[in-house]
């Protein structure tokens, strides 16, 4: 089936976003940063807030278990602009490319609502989308939930067998794959262009 549409995560894909940016300088110490966000600040909880939960509710919640990093915790949404580091240029590149064909581009992303706002404002390629964006905070629906994609699908009137989807967690493209979308696993050394046209894009 012909591609029609191109669906982009955006944390890894599009944007450099991790919170060792701020931390590698706050602790001066990797092992106790590599600590600190394995077992205080780990990837569950914050994904919490990109299902939709408060960050201050997070942090507070987190606050109460682990008390003696407190300073800590609160550091990590006061600072987190500076994890955002960069937009990832080779791939926005493609990005920019696509904006100029008949292709439908949508973001599917697992993103706290308090902070996608910053991105949005900061970074001018959000703006090819034309708002035609699913965050999972907004919805209360994280990936790989297939909820999330069904909300893409349902809002945009999209056939998932006309659809790639794109992404660096294996997790999302294993189901994106068994909701039968062509997926591209991103890697830092990905040729998301090369990638595309082995499916059929055309640039």
């Amino acid at each position: 089936m012909e591609i029609k549409n191109i669906i982009f995560d955006f944390g890894g894909v599009l944007v450099d976003w991790n919170p060792r940016y701020f931390f590698k300088d706050y602790f001066n110490d990797d092992e106790k940063m590599e600590y600190f966000l394995e077992h205080i600040a780990q990837s569950e909880w914050n994904e919490e807030q990109d299902r939709g939960r408060l960050l201050s509710e997070g942090t507070d919640i987190q606050v109460k278990k682990f008390p003696e990093w407190e300073k800590e915790l609160r550091a990590y949404y006061d600072n987190w602009t500076i994890m955002l580091k960069s937009d990832i240029p080779e791939n926005v590149e493609v990005l920019r490319r696509l904006e100029n064909t008949d292709y439908h581009l949508f973001g599917l992303t697992n993103w706290s609502e308090e902070t996608f706002p910053y991105a949005l404002e900061n970074y001018d390629f959000f703006q090819i989308f034309d708002g035609k964006i699913v965050v999972s905070g907004t919805e209360k629906l994280i990936k790989p939930d297939p909820k999330i994609w069904h909300v893409l699908m349902d809002r945009y009137d999209i056939n998932a067998s006309e659809s790639v989807f794109i992404d660096d967690n294996p997790k999302n493209i294993e189901m994106a794959h068994s909701l039968g979308f062509s997926t591209i696993k991103v890697n830092p050394d990905t040729n998301l262009e090369q990638e595309l046209a082995i499916l059929g894009v055309k640039f």
